[in-house]
């Protein structure tokens, strides 16, 4: 009796354990808001001279490249961004809230 009530206490807490590891990871979703520089990465920057800026709300993001374009984007888990036109490009979110973007170039957050 002793050893079946052990594994059901040693299963309870392997499940808490495995359930509260996702929800922990979803909460620490980046916080892009600011400003960037882009740094070639291979590819030159686009926009030279340009400072590029990151307007979160959620999920959803604004690209502001320069005065004149603007580009929707979205947080598609902890750690990569999707970005629309006219920027059109895939991004990895690095530890220190940089972006390593899909053409080739990275923004650090300044």
């Amino acid at each position: 009796m002793l050893k079946t009530s052990m594994s059901i206490s040693l299963m309870a807490a392997l499940a808490a354990f495995v359930f509260a590891g996702p929800a922990q990871a979803q909460s620490s979703a980046a916080n892009l808001s600011g400003t960037y520089r882009c740094q070639p990465q291979p590819n030159p920057c686009r926009w030279q001279g340009q400072t590029p800026t990151i307007s979160q709300s959620g999920t959803k993001l604004e690209l502001k490249i320069n005065t004149d374009e603007l580009a929707e984007g979205k947080l598609t888990s902890n750690i990569t961004v999707s970005a629309g036109p006219p920027y059109n490009a895939e991004g990895l979110v690095r530890p220190d809230h940089s972006i390593e973007w899909s053409n080739g170039t990275k923004w650090i957050k300044q």
